[in-house]
C-alpha cells in the first residue's frame, strides 16, 4: 500500500495553484521537505493535511488516498 497525494495536486490545478503555494502560504506553512515527502508520497502528519484542508476548503478524502495495488 502506498499513500497517493493525486488529489492534492489536481485540486491545486483546479484552483490554479502550484505545490510552492503550499510552502509560501502562512496559512498552510508546511515545510519544503514536508511538501517533498508528499511529493514521493509518504506519510505527513495529519495537521498538516487538516491545515491544507482548511485551507482548500476540502476534505481529507479529497486530497489523499490509498493506493493499495503498491
Amino acid at each position: 500500500m502506498a499513500i497517493s497525494y493525486n488529489g492534492l495536486w489536481k485540486l491545486l490545478i483546479d484552483k490554479n495553484m502550484k505545490k510552492m503555494d503550499l510552502v509560501e502560504n502562512e496559512n498552510i506553512g508546511i515545510s519544503s521537505s514536508t511538501l517533498a515527502k508528499m511529493s514521493k508520497g509518504k506519510t505527513v502528519s495529519m495537521s498538516v493535511l487538516e491545515k491544507i484542508c482548511m485551507e482548500l476548503d476540502c476534505d481529507f478524502g479529497d486530497i489523499i488516498s490509498i493506493d493499495k495495488s503498491k
